[in-house]
């Protein structure tokens, strides 16, 4: 307790409360650009903490990667384009209900979300984190098959319109997951010998060429929609009425969004389906999701930042990252001569200490500065849509050069902007491919190396409980979705 009552009197220090202001305020910045990322961010200003305290500097980065978990919805629901990965989902319900002239109650709801998310995910980091790490430890490849095998069912929830079109989209992007290298064989795969694509395709670069560029080739064609915000006329702060409406949404949400940063090798983006998924699944208006519904924002919002605490058990309590931007704050410790893992809480408790504060504390900051920056983002919108066209194309080119400093990237970012645009007229939905591309190496690699585990015996899979009740959700999910099963609950309630 002495421990914990030390780093909180640390983190309130005038000088640690500033670096977090400004860690949420360029974190807020940098979500809200196409194709910039929280982990590109930590990278970016990594260097600058070698001359700070290590608290004062993790803090700062820690707030930096909180502020960028929301960031990314600020954009997707103004201009229909995701700041970050973790913001796809946001895309289906924020756009629409700026569409219907509410932008202000969806971007309240997104920032309201993502406090609640961010505070439960904080909470748990401060109080159960030893114990989380431990049950981290615990998830092999053969949990990793059934967790990617239960979030591949997702599909058939987004088929909106047709299973047949979904189910063609989600197959597509897992075909496009396994291009490059096979993580066990080492063999090329799909790569037609061009060296550029043995490390496979970045979920990055397809991410902003499926959802941004289709949006600028449409503001440029005459017959398309002009959605814009001149100014925000309705409410932005939901009324606590609505927020507790929801509540058991964000509850389930955040806490999907805990236990996905738990596992090494996910992330918000993989968090915002699987909640958007059970939001779904439990809402009694199932037909408004995708159509500018509140309660599509406050799941896959609220999940994707309460992931920022979950990833931070295994970082601190094991030195194993829960992802790729908690692998950056790893560097960001090591560089100060800190070593992460169990030692950490005892012999460089003021570090620890604080950053666990930090987190909960970055939420009231994300709070107050994300209403202020939401009100000065809706400029965005002021722009003619033939100006902001070029504008969309420009930063997709410099945020996708910027992942890896290659033109064939670029190039890659407009063949799947392309192809984001012909789906969208053929009404092919984009949603089940950005599933298919997520986890799709997921449940390739972890496939592999159960089998190995096992000698090739597929019975491998049902070794595990946690493995198997994950499957026999993911089998009730696929048969839930079929005709049949809408047959018998409708005979079953008469």
């Amino acid at each position: 307790m002495e421990e914990i009552m030390s780093g909180l009197v640390s983190v309130l220090s005038f000088n640690n409360l500033l670096f977090i202001g400004i860690g949420m305020t360029l974190g807020i910045f940098i979500g809200s650009m196409p194709g910039l990322s929280a982990t590109m961010g930590i990278a970016i200003l990594l260097p600058l903490t070698y001359g700070m305290d290590p608290a004062t500097g993790i803090a700062m980065l820690a707030a930096l990667y909180m502020g960028a978990s929301y960031g990314g919805s600020i954009l997707a629901i103004l201009i229909n384009t995701p700041g970050t990965p973790a913001a796809a989902a946001t895309v289906l319900d924020g756009y629409q209900m700026t569409k219907k002239g509410q932008p202000g109650k969806a971007l309240g709801i997104s920032l309201v979300s993502s406090f609640i998310g961010g505070v439960i995910g904080a909470i748990v980091l401060l109080t159960i984190a030893p114990f989380l790490g431990e049950v981290a430890l615990k998830i092999g490849a053969v949990e990793l098959f059934a967790i990617a095998v239960l979030g591949i069912t997702i599909i058939s929830s987004l088929s909106a319109g047709s299973v047949v079109k979904g189910l063609l989209s989600g197959t597509l992007g897992l075909l496009i997951s396994l291009i490059g290298m096979d993580a066990i064989t080492g063999t090329p795969r799909f790569t037609f010998g061009s060296i550029y694509l043995f490390d496979g395709i970045s979920f990055v670069v397809a991410l902003i060429g499926l959802f941004s560029i289709p949006q600028a080739i449409k503001l440029i064609e005459k017959d398309q929609e002009e959605v814009k915000v001149s100014k925000i006329k309705d409410k932005i702060l939901p009324s606590w009425k609505e927020v507790f409406k929801y509540r058991m949404t964000l509850l389930r949400s955040s806490v999907i969004g805990v236990f996905t940063g738990l596992i090494p090798g996910t992330g918000g983006d993989t968090a915002s389906w699987f909640s958007y998924n059970e939001a779904k699944r439990f809402s009694k208006d199932k037909e408004k999701f995708g159509t500018g519904h509140a309660e599509g924002i406050a799941a896959p919002e609220s999940a994707n930042n309460a992931v920022v605490g979950g990833a931070l058990v295994p970082t601190i309590t094991l030195g194993v990252p829960g992802s790729s931007s908690t692998a950056v704050l790893l560097g960001g410790l090591m560089i100060h001569g800190i070593m992460p893992g169990p030692t950490l809480m005892t012999e460089h408790a003021d570090v620890a200490y604080t950053l666990l504060w930090a987190v909960l504390i970055s939420c009231f900051f994300l709070l107050f500065l994300g209403l202020l920056y939401t009100k000065v983002a809706v400029g965005v919108t002021k722009v003619p849509p033939k100006v902001l066209a070029p504008i969309i194309i420009l930063l997709c080119v410099i945020g996708t050069f910027a992942v890896h400093n290659s033109m064939v990237d670029v190039m890659i970012m407009f063949g799947f902007g392309i192809l984001g645009y012909f789906m969208d007229k053929l009404k092919i939905p984009v949603a089940p491919m950005v599933v298919g591309l997520i986890l799709g190496a997921m449940l390739d690699t972890s496939m592999h190396q159960s089998l190995r585990i096992g000698g090739g015996d597929w019975m491998i899979f049902l070794s595990s409980p946690v493995a198997v009740v994950l499957l026999i959700i993911a089998l009730f999910t696929v048969l839930q979705s079929t005709p049949l099963f809408s047959k018998l609950t409708l005979l079953f309630k008469k």
